[in-house]
């Protein structure tokens, strides 16, 4: 559940904020409303922040021996703080250098078929009365020079002659080839070029011993970037709190936040005891910043670690739907992995790091759990199926086939099954078609859930009118369904499943579609009043009608989920095929496992990113959309200690 909030104002002493705010801060109970401070204190630790990070990915490239136990080099904040800036200094320093570095090579390879190029000897011979330029022509040309322009061979190869022009004049002379071009003499000599690249290298390498002589200190540096967090939050605040400016001992200062209604009354408490004034109240419908606590037992809070990772938080006035999260993803996880063997390996593994953190006295992990959870999902699909490694089925015990359900089991022949009322010849449903149907009744419950949570919270808020239209949007997913099934799965599932008291099953399907469609287009915006909502509906009736669609879409959505888990088994069977023939010969036996390892150890990845991809999606995505969810929400984060 999402736990009520209330919106607090807190009114003390400007003089006073500082030894306020730290008070506040131990509380740990006040969700701040956005504040945007200045100051140059906050200046000074975001600098302090910024030429953390950059030491850190300095330090952090270079490898040093392990330090033993207790042997952590540590300084003080002011110590880190020179440091950092002289690392920060000379990395920009070394950057400098080794552009300079490129500039020179480059301008080097240019006269690397010159040989040493000497601008003070250019210039003394100009000074002596002899202009000297530098030329380059293509090789067959070079015999075609006018004898009028005296040229000096330099050098020459299969594409190219160099040469120098002799007193040419200050432009280019009359009677020169086109072919010609003339290299401009280089920013400094040559000799001078190489010499300022071996000093720049010597300067690069006195920066990069200084990093190494630093390394040590890298902990210590991440410790006080941590900490510099924390300073940065409560400078912040204190610099964007609302105050008073008129320089008196009476000036008020005042703050603003959220505080979970279950404390309410411990925080008035402190309050009271610090000598504030406070206000409190319900949130309004438009307090769009109002944080979300989440609040369920210990088994829901299980999908708690993927949300985290996922960043999703719920508005503060939508529905929390972590514990349908965790149904129905672990139902996903199962179906993707789909193999049995794999969901062993999972569950033993998070059997061993859970009894590795008991003997530890750790706390227990929530993500343990959960991976715990995920695994025996696993290993129940899988023996459902008779899916264990991609053995064939034919090779497994007796006792595994038995336990699978032979509708969707592998062990089973891929024949009809034709359900005890059907008397029509050829009318029945594949082993694969079952599978389709499982995906497709999957769809039809989740999102038939978040339709009736979304009427049911009408109702409780007495919204009945409204409630209408969310019972027309499951009307038209009862009877998608059926309609799915009859074009993706068996055109002959109506004629499967008959008539109810002489009506066709399919005239049934089609007139649900056809009364929730007229529901839900009249009562899904209804705000007051039926005209308003037919209005707002007619105003978006491309919307309206592409929404028809959208069910389909939704529900056909959910055979991914028996496709990746086919994906997954065929490239099981495909390493097992690999891997048979050369298993019973000794020398190739090594290589044998090797080769299980790696193909069975990569469809695992595969089917792991498969899950974060698919079975994510129709929690996150298809299933919010029907109910409403946004995932707009912010993550109830206290004013505190850390």
């Amino acid at each position: 559940m999402i736990e009520p909030m209330k919106k607090v104002s807190i009114v003390l002493l400007n003089k006073e904020k500082e030894q306020a705010l730290t008070a506040l801060r131990k509380i740990g109970l006040l969700h701040l409303e956005k504040l945007e401070g200045s100051s140059e204190k906050l200046n000074a630790f975001k600098e302090y922040t910024n030429n953390a990070v950059v030491s850190e990915a300095i330090l952090g490239e270079i490898k040093l021996p392990k330090q033993k136990k207790g042997e952590v080099a540590t300084l003080s904040d002011e110590e880190i703080v020179t440091l950092c800036k002289s690392l920060v200094t000379k990395s920009e320093k070394k950057k400098q250098l080794m552009e300079e570095i490129s500039a020179d090579t480059t301008e080097l390879d240019r006269f690397s078929k010159w040989g040493s190029v000497s601008i003070e000897d250019f210039e003394y011979l100009l000074n002596k009365g002899i202009q000297l330029k530098m030329y380059e022509i293509p090789s067959d040309k070079y015999s075609s020079i006018d004898e009028n322009v005296k040229t000096l061979l330099v050098s020459k190869d299969n594409k190219e002659v160099r040469f120098l022009i002799i007193n040419g004049g200050e432009g280019r002379p009359e009677k020169l080839l086109p072919e010609a071009f003339e290299v401009p003499l280089p920013r400094m000599s040559t000799n001078s070029l190489k010499e300022e690249i071996a000093a720049d290298e010597k300067e690069i390498a006195s920066i990069e011993e200084f990093y190494k002589e630093n390394a040590k200190y890298l902990s210590a540096i991440t410790s006080f970037k941590k900490k510099l967090e924390t300073d940065i939050e409560f400078e912040n605040v204190n610099a964007g709190i609302g105050h008073e400016t008129e320089g008196t001992d009476t000036d008020l200062a005042w703050i603003s936040g959220y505080v979970p209604a279950a404390n309410l009354e411990d925080f008035k408490k402190a309050c009271s005891e610090n000598q504030w004034a406070v206000a409190c109240d319900d949130p309004e419908e438009e307090d769009v910043a109002v944080p979300t606590k989440l609040k369920n037992n210990k088994f829901v809070s299980l999908i708690y670690p993927l949300t985290d990772f996922l960043g999703t938080v719920p508005g503060y006035h939508e529905f929390d739907i972590s514990g349908w999260f965790l149904l129905f993803f672990t139902i996903f996880f199962g179906m993707i992995f789909g193999d049995g063997g794999y969901g062993l390996l999972v569950t033993v593994a998070a059997l061993l790091l859970i009894v590795k953190n008991k003997m530890a006295k750790k706390a227990p992990s929530p993500f343990l759990g959960l991976m715990l959870l995920l695994g025996v999902a696993t290993v129940v699909w899988g023996t459902v199926t008779c899916t264990w490694f991609g053995i064939s089925a034919d090779a497994l015990p007796a006792w595994l086939k038995n336990m699978s359900v032979p509708l969707i089991s592998s062990a089973y022949e891929d024949k009809l099954w034709v359900p005890f009322w059907v008397t029509e010849a050829g009318v029945g449903l594949t082993k694969s078609q079952n599978l389709q149907i499982f995906c497709f009744a999957l769809a039809l419950i989740q999102l038939s859930v978040a339709h009736i949570k979304a009427a049911a919270r009408n109702i409780s808020q007495k919204n009945f009118i409204k409630s209408l239209g969310d019972i027309g949007s499951l009307l038209q997913l009862i009877g998608m369904f059926w309609v799915v099934l009859a074009m993706v799965v068996n055109s002959k599932v109506f004629q499967m499943f008959g008539s109810i008291n002489n009506v066709p099953v399919g005239k049934i399907e089609i007139s649900l579609i056809a009364i929730g469609f007229v529901l839900s287009f009249v009562f899904a915006n209804y705000e007051g009043s039926i005209g308003k909502s037919i209005l707002e509906s007619c105003k978006n009736i491309i919307s309206v009608l592409l929404g028809v669609v959208n069910v389909f879409s939704d529900i056909v959505s959910y055979i991914r989920l028996w496709a990746v888990g086919l994906a997954g088994a065929a490239i099981s069977e495909t390493v097992n095929t690999l891997a048979g023939p050369i298993l019973g010969h000794a020398i190739l036996f090594i290589f044998a496992i090797v080769l299980l390892l790696f193909g069975h150890g990569l469809n695992m990845i595969l089917n792991l990113l498969s899950v974060i991809v698919h079975g994510v999606r129709l929690n996150t995505l298809e299933f919010s959309t029907h109910l409403g969810v946004s995932w707009s929400g912010i993550k109830y984060s206290p004013f505190k200690e850390k």
